[in-house]
């Protein structure tokens, strides 16, 4: 990857995180680092694998998620203060992206954190006849020896955990899962690596959390049968935010399994 390219990135990410309640145009942007708005467009694309509108987006939600956490702001505060000034706008964005409302993202963040902190002691399992079914993609995940926590993987439509995967699944004490259940289609699979907290903020506010790719995508019908390793690794100034809320995701997956 260009080296100027990242740093071009990086420094256009920096200023949009300072500036999130004020317009922003791909005109303005590519202008600060002194490309052509076509070609910044591209060069952004290939360093964080999606659009610049979409990388703003996703970072509004995440400032979104962080006042949320950190104060009981009305919304319509909180929304001027990252660029959405209409309510009804920061409620639809941020459902869409964290997979519920700004309110109940708000009041089930403590119930969500002790709920993933039950499995630091005891293991999570899951039915058998899922990991029979195909399609089904195993996963084998390397990640640091250091690392102590819950591994979150899952297939997204793009290549950024911005909405609900089409599946997902969750690890801690092994390193292998199976994903099952995968509708026809190109898919990115994508990891997250949460190392054990006894503060909330830590499972919903992932900036520092390890990531992992595969880096192309992988195409998904009726039989498809794939083995893939993902290398879980730190993250880096250019990653998306992680928006969807994976303690949300490993309760709902817990609940279906209980009730089969």
């Amino acid at each position: 990857m260009n080296d100027a390219h990242t740093e071009a990135v990086n420094q256009t990410i920096q200023y949009m995180k300072k500036h999130l309640d004020e317009p922003m145009t791909t005109e303005q942007l590519a202008g600060l680092v002194g490309y052509s708005p076509f070609h910044f467009s591209r060069v952004f694309k290939r360093v964080t694998g999606i659009s610049l509108r979409q990388y703003l987006s996703a970072l509004r939600v995440e400032a979104g998620k962080i006042e949320l956490l950190q104060s009981p702001s009305l919304l319509v505060k909180i929304g001027m203060s990252i660029g959405l000034a209409s309510p009804g706008t920061f409620n639809t964005r941020f459902k869409q992206f964290v997979g519920l409302s700004p309110k109940k993202f708000r009041t089930t963040t403590e119930s969500l954190h002790r709920y993933v902190n039950q499995y630091e002691h005891k293991p999570l399992t899951w039915t058998e006849e899922e990991r029979h079914a195909l399609p089904r993609i195993h996963c084998r995940i390397e990640a640091p020896e250091r690392f102590r926590g819950m591994i979150y993987v899952g297939l997204f439509p793009r290549p950024v955990p911005d909405q609900k995967p089409v599946s997902g699944t969750a690890v801690h004490k092994k390193r292998t899962c199976i994903l099952t259940g995968i509708p026809n289609g190109t898919y990115y699979v994508l990891a997250a690596g949460i190392p054990w907290s006894l503060n909330p903020r830590d499972y919903f506010l992932l900036s520092k959390s390890l990531r992992g790719k595969l880096e192309d995508p992988v195409h998904i019908d009726e039989g498809t049968d794939l083995a893939v390793k993902i290398t879980l690794r730190e993250p880096l100034p250019y990653d998306p935010p992680i928006v969807v809320n994976l303690p949300l995701l490993l309760f709902e997956k817990d609940r279906n399994n209980s009730a089969r």
